[in-house]
């Protein structure tokens, strides 16, 4: 297993800032994602982590030692990517003994390798195959087979499930949790898929516009967001952002005032400079409870059946408010329905989109 760390680490393209100064670590055999959308450096973080990209500024620690200046063939890990990357000519046994070959290693050993590795991904039937014959799952567990045949401390994985359909996505990130447990390698995964980093991290680190906005473990980031950034990309559907001023605040936490005059009580941490300011109120769908007399109230415009839970998207002015309602819940478009929230349950944000603390029962 091995351990790897960024330390101000930093990459710009001319005036462009494609990663700020940042510090991550990762221990021996964590299962870490970076989540966050398209163009927020994540994969520009990865592949400085690799050595595929030559930092502007930092270091790159493996084990505790300097590898910024090495290639990557010299940093002991491996790197599967979104297009699969095999090669067409060779079959699906080549493709996975191709690094083994390329060190010279004996043909007994690459032949016992290769077929170790293809036993661990349910490859055995497929070796003869060429890549023109494999689904984009298959293809994607060749590529994945070809990463690991050499044994390396550190698996780098960049959006791997990008190009397939939902059903497979489903099935391929249960086959990277059971391999992460099957090879106890140290992994860091990235996607823009916020369903995939719940699943699968022990640790998130959630990055947006070239910087890391927070890392911790995935019910951690769910409950306490640091930033607005970290609500929006935390949650399997997406939080409610409301525009809100803030009334009075004590050690009991603050009211708020929404845009149509009502008010909500929220259990943060604000400072008493702060009242008047305008901020954002965060709210999950799966928080809100429906009540007569709730502040969140609107006409629905859609209604979405989704097995044991349903989502009725209510109208606020000129914004829209989502709520969770259980499966067996009836609701017609038109009808008006509120909700309210516990005060434990909000998120406040300020203006520069950091969270106030939470208030400490």
């Amino acid at each position: 297993m091995t351990s790897i760390s960024a330390v101000a680490l930093s990459k710009s393209f001319a005036s462009t800032v494609a990663l700020a100064p940042c510090d991550v670590a990762v221990d021996d055999g964590e299962f870490v994602v970076i989540v966050g959308p398209s163009g927020c450096g994540k994969s520009t973080l990865l592949r400085l982590l690799a050595g595929l990209e030559e930092p502007t500024s930092g270091q790159v620690l493996i084990d505790g030692r300097d590898v910024t200046a090495l290639p990557p063939a010299e940093r002991n890990l491996a790197m599967v990517f979104q297009s699969y990357a095999l090669y067409p000519h060779l079959t699906v046994a080549e493709n996975i003994a191709f690094p083994l070959r390329v060190a010279r290693r004996p043909k007994a050993e690459i032949a016992a390798r290769v077929a170790e590795v293809a036993a661990t991904l349910e490859l055995g039937d497929l070796l003869d195959r060429r890549p023109r014959a494999l689904s984009g799952g298959q293809r994607q567990r060749v590529s994945i087979g070809r990463a690991v045949v050499r044994n390396p401390g550190l698996l780098l994985l960049d959006e791997p499930l990008s190009n397939l359909d939902t059903e497979l996505r489903v099935r391929m990130r249960h086959e990277f949790a059971r391999l992460h447990q099957r090879l106890g390698a140290t992994m860091i995964y990235v996607t823009h898929d916020q369903l995939e980093a719940m699943t699968l991290a022990n640790r998130i680190v959630v990055m947006a516009a070239g910087r890391i906005e927070q890392a911790g473990a995935p019910m951690d980031l769910y409950r306490r967001p640091a930033t607005v950034a970290v609500a929006r990309a935390i949650g399997s559907l997406a939080i409610n952002l409301l525009p809100v001023r803030i009334v009075a605040a004590d050690d009991r936490g603050a009211t708020i005032v929404l845009d149509g005059g009502e008010t909500v009580a929220v259990a943060a941490c604000v400072p008493a400079a702060d009242v008047g300011v305008r901020v954002t109120l965060g709210v999950r769908p799966e928080h809100l409870r429906v009540a007569h007399d709730g502040v969140f109230g609107g006409a629905v415009e859609l209604f979405e059946r989704l097995g044991p839970l349903s989502f009725a998207h209510v109208a606020r002015g000129a914004g829209v408010v989502v709520a969770q309602l259980p499966g067996d819940r009836h609701v017609t478009l038109g009808e008006a329905l509120c909700f309210a929230v516990a005060p434990g349950d909000a998120c406040l944000f300020a203006a520069d989109g950091r969270a106030y603390p939470r208030v400490i029962p």
